[in-house]
């Protein structure tokens, strides 16, 4: 043994030091460690949600609202929202109890489409021109880094929205000069064939495997870019014709749910393996660049499978590669049927959908449409998702969204003359079984505002700021009387605090998030709704009532769940019986009760 001289302890100890120090530079960030399951999503359109620069509202000069789309006045056009504004409101998003910010497209976009007289602004920012760049109206790159690295600081999450399904609508047919085009088959036109089965032949070999023979792409229509647009797109290959399929409008039924345009967006040939490579490479940079935690995939059903069995595994390998060993993925796959959805899972390889069979079931039944047996099917279908009920943990669960509308708006429209009081304890109640059921629960901006809206897309997709858009101004708030131009960042909102609080619930109680849920009482009509989630020995039982009759009811629980305490509500403090539990509540009410077994 070597002698332990004054200068060698001093050595070892700068040695000692040294290494800790190195091993605290490369430990992950506490947020990096979360798995998907244990986030709780904030959704915002950064156009909607705060205007931070009042020098970018119109992504450059002002050149009026049909060229630059800006009109704050107008709810299908830019209001001004953007980048540094969701900077600013870090703190109330993660006041609410969010884990994770879900930003739509925030990507460059075509500002204005529609012909004549019906045109509108990309203020959702699905109408993309440029895959590597930040949308002008919403700020630059720069900006983007300091929202995600504001966000990493306060352990919060930052997912991108991302499309590869289609492009702006920059491509159009000379068949059709007025556009929408009607959807041309590959039955009817193969693509070795120009105009028909019965036309010249062209791409000499093609079988659909081999595109390096395919290389003319006017087989069902003569697609063309219009002047002064050959160069509109980036990447740079994105101005070919021969990467979009080029069939016509999408009927969303059979081939053409794939192979259609989107509402006439140019739609992507994504079985070409260039175009695999080309958007593997663009998503990835981001990942590289900017160190973001997760993808929501927009139109995800709409492309073929074997795109996402590669794109997916070499998302994963790049996130990983980044340092960030959670990278959340999950698709829009817009079908209220678990198998549906569990299909794009199993087929396709996507880890996560969007769980529109929840928003489904929730909605009737918190409408009143159905009892809760109807959500409980939901639950029971979980077996059928890649991973089986595990899976199913990592499903994004929502109440209503930027599409299909708010849930203010399901239920004020399902029960005409509701009350306040109703409206309030109903709305309640759905975000309780959000923020307690398996899945991750996802909050649509300004739903804890009590935002209710007046129907679907533009509609529900009011803003945060002072708004001057009539038809937002005057709608109908959930747990407060007041109406007009405001701001709406309100942490004493009646609804923000319900919901903060469940999820405070949800993160301090681990099997809120990762515990295996099984259901205890579903009825058929409007009524008593119960599940427990189990997890290491502890059970939290959620109940809830549905109808608008005071419950009182034994629940069946674990046998060896004796003594109880309340999350919320009044829990009795021990079991009826073994295995049993008496419960007692008010019309749409709820109760939470965690029991970490015998006394």
């Amino acid at each position: 043994m070597p002698i332990m001289t004054p200068w060698r302890r001093t050595l070892l100890a700068a040695l000692s030091l040294s290494a800790i120090a190195a091993s605290a530079l490369s430990a992950p960030a506490p947020y990096l460690q979360r798995k998907p399951r244990d986030e709780v999503i904030y959704f915002l359109l950064p156009d909607r949600f705060e205007n931070g620069d009042l020098a970018n509202d119109h992504g450059g000069p002002n050149r009026g609202a049909l060229v630059d789309g800006f009109d704050p006045t107008r709810a299908s056009f830019y209001h001004g929202g953007d980048l540094k504004g969701a900077t600013r409101r870090l703190d109330y998003i993660q006041g609410l109890g969010a884990t994770a910010i879900w930003l739509a497209p925030i990507f460059t976009n075509k500002p204005v489409q529609g012909a004549p007289g019906h045109e509108s602004a990309a203020h959702h920012g699905y109408w993309i021109t440029d895959f590597t760049d930040v949308d002008p109206h919403f700020g630059t790159k720069a900006d983007f880094k300091a929202l995600v690295d504001a966000a990493h600081a306060r352990g919060l999450k930052v997912y991108m929205d991302i499309v590869v399904n289609h492009t702006a609508d920059v491509i159009q047919y000379r068949e059709c000069p007025e556009g929408h085009c009607p959807y041309r088959s590959v039955a009817d036109y193969p693509y070795t064939r120009r105009g028909g089965a019965a036309g010249p032949a062209i791409n000499a070999g093609f079988d659909g495997k081999d595109f390096a023979k395919l290389t003319r792409p006017d087989w069902a229509y003569t697609p063309f870019v219009p002047r002064d647009q050959e160069r509109a797109k980036t990447p740079e290959w994105l101005n070919d014709p021969i990467y979009y399929h080029n069939r016509g409008e999408s009927t969303f039924a059979g081939e053409s749910s794939l192979t259609g345009d989107f509402a006439t967006l140019d739609d992507v040939f994504t079985e070409n393996p260039r175009v695999v490579r080309g958007f593997i490479h663009v998503y990835g940079k981001w990942i590289d660049e900017f160190g973001i935690d997760g993808f929501r995939i927009d139109t995800a059903r709409h492309v073929n499978p074997e795109f996402w069995q590669a794109f997916v595994p070499a998302m994963l390998a790049r996130a990983k590669a980044r340092g960030i060993p959670n990278f959340h993925i999950f698709g829009e796959v817009f079908d209220p049927d678990p198998a549906i959805l569990a299909s794009h899972t199993r087929v396709d390889k996507l880890p996560a959908v969007l769980d529109f069979a929840f928003q489904a079931a929730v909605t009737d039944v918190l409408t009143g449409r159905a009892g809760p047996e109807r959500l409980a099917r939901v639950f029971a279908a979980d077996s059928v998702y890649e991973g089986g009920a595990a899976g199913a943990l990592q499903l994004p669960t929502f109440l209503g969204n930027h599409d299909m509308g708010r849930i203010g708006w399901f239920l004020a429209k399902a029960c005409p003359g509701i009350g306040d009081g109703e409206l309030l304890a109903r709305a309640t109640l759905a975000n309780a079984i959000l923020l307690t059921a398996r899945g991750v629960p996802t909050i649509y901006y300004g739903d804890e505002q009590g935002f209710t809206g007046d129907g679907d897309y533009a509609d529900a997709r009011e803003d945060m700021f002072p708004s001057q858009v009539a038809s937002y101004n005057d709608n109908r708030l959930i747990g407060t009387a007041t109406t007009g131009p405001r701001s709406a960042f309100d942490p004493q909102g009646v609804l923000y605090r319900r919901i903060s609080e469940l999820a405070r619930l949800r993160a301090a109680t681990p099997a809120l998030r990762e515990g295996r849920q099984v259901t205890r009482v579903a009825d058929q009509q409007p009524g008593l709704f119960a599940f427990s989630r189990l997890l290491a020995g502890t059970e939290v039982l959620a109940v809830f009532n549905t109808s608008d009759k005071p419950i009182r009811a034994n629940v069946q629980v674990e046998a060896g769940s004796a003594s109880w305490r309340a999350l919320r509500g009044a829990c009795q403090p021990s079991a009826a019986a073994p295995g049993s539990y008496s419960v007692e509540l008010a019309p749409l009410d709820y109760m939470l009760c965690v029991s970490e077994g015998r006394p």
